[in-house]
């Protein structure tokens, strides 16, 4: 019989941490927390020195039942949760819980799920760090605080069903205010002039730019002013004024946070924050890898430090040697110094195992895990190479006056780019300008001229909105991607090619939050509660005391908004479906169980339908829409949308891709495509398709 009790999160993780310890550990999840705030009450007397009320979660009572049983047979229990504040608070919970005070019980914690991090953790297992469940605890009461307090008032002046957030609704204003920013722009026009040059004896010409004319900088504002400098050039003469030789170097990237990581997920896989942590939990926790069982392929995906341990450092510094090279490998301290803020508490994000390269496991994995682990495991690799170098080659040339520029750029040492292509790489690539100096003769073939004007700001993106986030200190790594999540769910912000768009029903809860809770939006002031909530950590201030000094103002302003703030009508969404009793075109209206259609014309007609999401896939029965619906239970599936008249429906996704054996409906799973008739049984790759 086990003697000691180890409790971690996830099945997952609990299965991966099992295979290295032996017959004397048992180990089960807790699915997460097992207590939190009642849904049905804030949960917090405000009368009382914000006493907190903790309840059992709905539907956990079963497995605290089995923990119990675990926990009375057990000589020892660990408790195994993340290496954070929010596992720290699980971890404290489950101790209330269980009621371990009368029991031998220790936290460990291990940045990697591998042998050796659960090995050395069990050695140093400590007490519970109730500055990290304090921190927490500030963090959940604070918040609790604001949307218990001010989502009424937005129920009460707009509609039900809205929320407020203290790190959503700043979250929220910065997207209004980059609206605001793109709406009010005014483009402004200018030129560019390129020179078409031949030199010597080459057959190729080459383009130069106007850099100045005789009056100074060229700034050329409109074609009346392009005009005048074309008159003024023509029939003269270029000569070569100045050719420089220099070399410059592009450094590797550091290795991921969670803020990076999320950023060129997005860009260069086209993943939404959400699904890259959740990918990302699914890599540390564990992947069944043939003849190795359940691996944590990551190290903990929570994260804001850049620092590597050393024995993952040598690692991969002897890996780049044998298999790039020593000319590979990096010379330089990779350490981020920019910001300030960073927690120190965990590694960057790297692979656990640097030998287990994408390649070797890529059958193993899913096609999306498959894809992000690459991009951690190269993005590491790249931060432990040398930096790439290049050799340029700077021309001038002049007449009357006007001088022209051109850059040639050479790679010359690829280094880390040999793994990790940067794709932002502006400097175009070409041939040395060869045998060019100061006596070549040179030839004005043409001169191109341009109109441009002025772009505004871009719209936020999910990954330029977490770098924002991240430069002014707005949330944590934790927070970041349920963040985005809940503005998109409560249709404050649409997502249409990437790009975040502020709603009506967003634009009103952003102008009552920025009227009337003016510190709850401010970025300073979010950021500074941040600070606040680290000195909770570190204990050198009460998580009360923040709280007690939060809550008077946040009172007072819920008192002004509800007796001065006017009511806002927000317009429904109207559709091109026509009413199927009076004919008037349809809106999508908002219910406790999500969208619906219904007629504007209520209560005179009270004509409803549900509003089924279509995928953009032909019912393969009768050719209309296949949409996403889901049973009474919440289970999703697809089918046809004329049901019940047609009765097409699948479990799988369907593709719009047909079967190439029978001409059957092909269904996706994972990164392949089967077919549905399972007499047929054809199988194929899944395209790339951008998501």
């Amino acid at each position: 019989m086990a003697k000691n009790l180890v409790i971690v999160e996830s099945p997952a993780k609990a299965k991966t941490i099992k295979k290295f310890l032996g017959s004397n550990y048992e180990v089960i999840a807790s699915n997460g927390h097992v207590r939190d705030l009642p849904k049905s009450q804030m949960g917090i007397d405000v009368d009382n020195n914000f006493e907190v009320k903790y309840i059992t979660i709905r539907g956990k009572g079963e497995l605290l039942a089995t923990l119990r049983k675990a926990v009375k047979k057990a000589d020892k229990v660990y408790l195994a949760t993340d290496p954070d504040r929010e596992g720290e608070a699980i971890s404290w919970h489950l101790s209330k819980a269980l009621k371990l005070e009368d029991k031998k019980y220790k936290r460990i914690t291990f940045n990697e799920i591998t042998k050796n991090a659960v090995k050395n953790s069990l050695k140093n297992a400590r007490d519970i760090d109730m500055g990290l469940v304090d921190a927490q605890q500030a963090r959940r009461v604070l918040d609790r605080l604001v949307g218990y307090e001010i989502s009424p008032v937005l129920w009460a002046k707009i509609k039900r069903g809205l929320s407020a957030g203290r790190v959503q609704s700043v979250a929220l204003k910065l997207i209004c205010d980059r609206e605001e920013e793109v709406n009010s722009f005014i483009p402004e026009e200018y030129w560019t002039l390129e020179a078409m040059i031949k030199a010597g004896d080459s057959k190729k010409s080459f383009a130069a730019k106007l850099l100045k004319t005789p009056k100074g900088k060229a700034e050329i504002h409109s074609r009346d002013e392009m005009n005048d400098i074309l008159k003024s050039l023509k029939g003269v003469s270029l000569s070569v004024k100045d050719i420089k030789n220099t070399t410059r170097t592009k450094k590797s990237p550091l290795p991921f946070t969670t803020s990076t990581l999320q950023q060129e997920a997005a860009k260069k896989l086209n993943f939404a924050t959400g699904k890259t942590m959740r990918i990302a939990q699914q890599l540390y926790e564990g992947v069944d890898i043939k003849g190795k069982g359940s691996v944590g392929l990551i190290t903990y995906l929570r994260t804001d430090s850049t620092r590597i341990s050393e024995e993952a450092h040598a690692a991969a510094i002897e890996y780049i040697a044998n298999q790039y090279g020593e000319q590979y490998v990096g010379t330089e301290d990779k350490q981020s110094k920019k910001n300030q803020k960073i927690q120190d508490a965990h590694e960057a994000i790297r692979p656990t195992d640097i030998t287990l390269s994408p390649v070797k496991i890529k059958e193993q994995l899913s096609r999306d895990q498959f894809r992000l682990y690459q991009l951690i495991y190269n993005r590491f690799l790249a931060s432990r190479m040398e930096n790439a170098r290049y050799e340029s080659e700077n021309l001038k040339l002049e007449a009357d006056g006007y001088e022209f520029g051109a850059t040639s750029t050479k790679l010359v040492f690829e280094g880390f780019m040999a793994v990790y292509a940067i794709e932002d790489e502006s400097d175009e690539l070409k041939n040395l300008f060869k045998g060019i100096d100061k006596d070549t003769k040179v030839q004005l073939e043409d001169l191109v001229d341009k109109q441009h004007f002025t772009q505004p700001p871009a719209h936020y993106t999910e990954g330029s909105l977490v770098r924002k986030m991240e430069e002014l200190g707005i949330g944590r790594p934790s927070t970041y991607a349920p963040t985005i999540s809940t503005i998109l769910a409560r249709r404050y912000v649409v997502k249409e090619n990437k790009n975040l768009y502020v709603t009506e029903l967003g634009e009103a809860v952003n102008q009552i939050m920025e009227k009337a809770f003016p510190v709850i939006v401010d970025t300073e002031f979010t950021a500074n509660m941040e600070s606040l909530l680290d000195n909770i950590e570190d204990g050198s201030i009460d998580w009360k005391t923040v709280v007690s000094n939060f809550y008077p103002d946040l009172d007072a302003a819920v008192r002004a908004a509800n007796e001065e703030l006017e009511h806002v009508k927000i317009e429904d969404e109207v559709t091109d479906e026509p009413c199927e009793v009076c004919g008037r075109m349809l809106v999508v209206k908002y219910g406790p169980h999500g969208k619906f259609l219904a007629c504007p014309g209520f209560p005179d007609c009270r004509f409803t339908k549900p509003h089924y999401e279509k995928i953009g896939v032909e019912c393969p029965k009768c050719g209309k829409d296949v949409v996403l619906k889901k049973t009474k239970k919440g289970r999703k599936y697809y089918g046809c949308i004329d049901n019940p008249e047609c009765d097409f429906m699948v479990w799988q996704r369907p593709s719009s891709v047909k079967c190439e054996k029978c001409g059957g409906v092909m269904l996706e799973k994972g990164n392949k495509l089967v077919c549905n008739n399972e007499e047929c049984g054809f199988v194929c790759e899944k395209k790339e398709s951008k998501e």
